[in-house]
């Protein structure tokens, strides 16, 4: 059960990461935030690889950070392309939508990730992991009406679409962890959860600055300015606390993707209290429904996997 419960504490973390994102975001530019953001996470993670490297300090530690060649950082380097592709649309997508609305659509991630657990890795749950995936779905459905309210039509709307391609991705991330992190006699490809987190951010720092030079630099004056805020930092340390754990708790025995998947996107309601107290966002007696029914789901999902 220590994958579940580490499982839950990410969701808590991540809804912290997504509202001090919100707010990072507001009236800036997309690009230097997001690479800001790959940059402070990379320099979270580089003492724990050159420690691991250089010295035998942390030998045994849920810390370390194994070594490999390319036959390895091949693997790192496509989750790098993969979270940074999701990254990219909902961080664009964020920026242009209240979180009341952003925050129950990544809720529906789970259910992409669960078809692929069931296509992919022969993942089975039982009649209360159904019914939570179930309340997401429904969850969807209600909410765009909510959203119509506000004048966001779902089916128009190309940064509900964003938001929608980044859930997509990141549910493809979502397996592709599991992939990359199950045993080889499982076929997967055995990689250390350390090594993986810590050098897809490092990777990802670098394509980013790739992206702010060529892109975002040469236009600055002519795009949205970027301002700095002491809430991009924060985004870095509860997004990879967040990752730490959930990391660490798909590599733990019988860990389920499309369990931890779902219980993350728990995240909703820390990001639903954010939006209401701190960005007065709209319209939330019809939104409450939803997360209601989010949360309903969160605790069908932990029922059954007790």
């Amino acid at each position: 059960m220590a994958w579940l419960i580490l499982a839950f504490m990410s969701a808590a973390l991540l809804g912290c990461y997504d509202s001090f994102k919100k707010e990072a975001l507001r009236e800036n530019a997309v690009i230097p935030v997001l690479f800001l953001n790959t940059f402070f996470s990379s320099l979270i993670f580089l003492p724990f690889i050159v420690l691991s490297g250089s010295t035998d300090m942390l030998d045994g530690s849920i810390f370390h950070v194994a070594s490999g060649g390319w036959e390895m950082h091949k693997y790192i380097l496509l989750k790098s392309l993969i979270v940074l592709s999701s990254w990219i649309l909902g961080y664009f997508g964020m920026k242009h939508l209240p979180l009341t609305i952003v925050g129950p659509i990544n809720a529906t991630r789970p259910v992409m990730v669960l078809v692929g657990a069931l296509l992919v890795f022969g993942e089975r749950l039982n009649g209360w992991q159904w019914l939570g995936v179930l309340l997401a779905v429904a969850s969807f459905f209600m909410l765009s009406r909510s959203g119509k309210k506000e004048g966001i039509d779902f089916r128009r709307d190309h940064w509900i679409w964003m938001i929608v391609g980044s859930a997509a991705m990141g549910a493809i991330s979502g397996l592709y962890d599991k992939y990359l992190m199950a045993p080889v006699e499982s076929g997967g490809v055995g990689l250390d959860r350390m090594m993986v987190q810590s050098w897809y951010n490092i990777y990802q720092c670098f394509i980013m600055l790739t992206m702010l030079l060529l892109l975002w630099w040469p236009r600055h004056h002519e795009t949205t300015p970027f301002h700095w805020h002491w809430s991009i930092i924060f985004v870095s340390i509860f997004l990879s606390t967040a990752d730490f754990m959930y990391f660490y708790s798909l590599s733990l025995p019988d860990a389920m993707i499309s369990i931890v998947s779902m219980i993350r996107r728990g995240s909703v309601i820390v990001s639903f209290l954010f939006g209401a107290a701190f960005f007065h966002e709209k319209n939330l007696k019809a939104k409450v429904v939803d997360l209601a029914l989010v949360l309903l789901g969160m605790i069908f999902l932990a029922i059954g996997s007790a």
